[in-house]
């Protein structure tokens, strides 16, 4: 796989001029306040002998996400622990559901809690009711373009919506330090960790979002060579004489770096530089506006999508005990 983008040392620097728009701010204190108000409690059930393991308990979570639905998640902590726990909120990369909680045993083996979010629509545990929204569009297969009409009814309105609103439900759990919130993902999950950092502020205790999705899009969908952002070429493709300028209006209040720009919480990023579905250049135009003390970018020299792959959670791990996040023995 060859370089795709710009050389390391113009990426560094790389700090492109992205302005959000005059009422983004608004725009997500209405949505998130909207979906509050409708907010229902949230449910908790002990599921661990389902999956037979014997050093990690696990809770089947329904919390309300958008518009009050409930949103899939599982929790996980390690069996016998003493809270409360630093938790790790983790979002999912593009078309993945929360699967199942086998899959996510490092952060509760390290001794913390995980709180693995489902994405709506694209696992089979969280159903996306707001589909039908903005039945006019003429999308192409997949979600990147589902409802790109406005931003009121665009598909990441929704799914971003619910990310922000796991921070609320994670905080109200038993056994949980509210004060030690940690965000995770990668590449839709980083996408959605900056998103949720922006949006949650001051109770975020720290930020790693690894290879970030959903950054840059004016750029992304004219360098990316693979992977989802070119379901937005090929839809502008068909629609380019009228639609361009109204999509990326649209996406403008979905932008990682717009979320990056509001963001306080120590933040931990990963990129590849031989990425070819999220350009290098899209993560360091988040990194770069990220407006929270950024302690640095793990650099994967010759990583695809997949970054740092099994190597990046140690970095990681090394990184929050620096910050003092660490559970107690």
């Amino acid at each position: 796989m060859p370089l795709t983008d710009f050389g390391l040392e113009e990426l560094v620097g790389y700090r492109p001029q992205s302005a959000a728009p005059d009422d983004f701010d608004l725009f997500w204190e209405r949505t998130l306040a909207e979906s509050r108000a409708r907010a229902g409690e949230v449910r908790v059930r002990r599921v661990t002998e389902q999956f037979r393991l014997r050093t990690v308990e696990v809770d089947d979570v329904r919390f309300p996400g958008w518009n009050g639905e409930p949103v899939a998640a599982w929790l996980l902590r390690p069996r016998g622990a003493e809270g409360p726990l630093p938790v790790v909120v983790t979002y999912l990369g593009y078309s993945a559901g929360r699967g199942l909680p086998t899959e996510h045993l490092f952060w509760p083996s390290v001794g913390y809690a995980q709180l693995v979010v489902d994405s709506r629509g694209q696992g089979r545990d969280t159903p996306d009711p707001g589909a039908g929204a903005g039945e006019g569009t003429q999308w192409v297969e997949g979600l990147m373009t589902r409802g790109i009409d406005a931003p009121g009814t665009y598909y990441y309105r929704r799914l971003i919506t619910d990310c922000a609103l796991a921070v609320d439900a994670v905080a109200e759990l038993p056994g949980i330090d509210p004060a030690r919130i940690v965000l995770a993902g990668g590449s839709q999950g980083g996408g959605l960790t900056l998103a949720a950092a922006g949006l949650c502020g001051d109770r975020v205790a720290a930020a790693m979002p690894d290879v970030p999705f959903l950054c840059h899009y004016r750029s992304a969908v004219r360098t990316s060579v693979e992977g989802p952002y070119l379901e937005i070429v090929n839809y502008l493709r068909w629609h380019s004489r009228h639609r361009v300028e109204q999509t990326f209006a649209t996406l403008d209040y979905f932008d990682g770096v717009h979320f990056a720009q509001r963001a306080t919480a120590p933040a931990l990023f990963s990129v590849g530089l031989m990425d070819p579905v999220c350009p290098p250049s899209t993560v360091y135009a988040a990194y770069n506006h990220y407006a929270g003390e950024v302690h640095g970018m793990t650099v994967w020299p010759f990583g695809d999508h997949g970054g740092g792959y099994g190597s990046n959670p140690p970095a990681q791990l090394e990184w929050l005990d620096g910050l003092g996040l660490t559970p107690k023995p």
